[in-house]
């Protein structure tokens, strides 16, 4: 697998992965998680048009997608029955990861890949995403607390730190 920037040529694979995900995520028993349409087309583009949207690419198709967002990410600024590891260094964010059904690996391919261009990343998820929690948790990063989107929606926080605190 090989991971490389987004563009707007990728945005109707890119919109078909985040069906089938959608897809894993409600036969699985998650069924509030990316509703009323997100993430939408227009959250696609604008993830690509800043520089934020990747592509993960198996046999010269699109079979995973993620944004990789610079700090600071504006809902980690409260973070309620815990803390963050670390609070002060910049740190990158992964939002929006989705998959193939038939793509085995892309977790850990997009977490390699991010964790080779920044060492502190901090991800949430929804409290029904069992199969995002496990994937999170296998690959050593630590439940820090309950953030608040936007819209007021609780989702469950974590963050991992490589070589920075010895």
């Amino acid at each position: 697998m090989t991971i490389r920037r987004a563009n707007t040529e990728d945005v109707t694979a890119i919109m078909e992965v985040l069906e089938a995900a959608k897809g894993i995520m409600r036969a699985s028993g998650n069924a509030l998680q990316w509703v009323n349409g997100y993430p939408s087309r227009e959250v696609i583009e604008a993830d690509i048009a800043g520089g934020f949207g990747h592509v993960v690419i198996d046999a010269a198709a699109v079979v995973g997608y993620f944004a990789f967002i610079p700090s600071p990410e504006p809902t980690y600024s409260y973070i309620e029955g815990g803390s963050w590891l670390e609070d002060t260094l910049p740190y990158h964010v992964v939002h929006r990861i989705g998959s193939l059904p038939s793509a085995h690996g892309v977790f850990r391919a997009i977490m390699d890949w991010c964790f080779s261009k920044d060492p502190n990343i901090r991800i949430d998820t929804h409290q029904d995403n069992h199969i995002m929690q496990h994937c999170i948790l296998s690959y050593g990063f630590t439940y820090c607390g309950i953030i608040y989107l936007e819209s007021g929606d609780p989702r469950l926080a974590y963050q991992r730190l490589v070589n920075l605190i010895h």
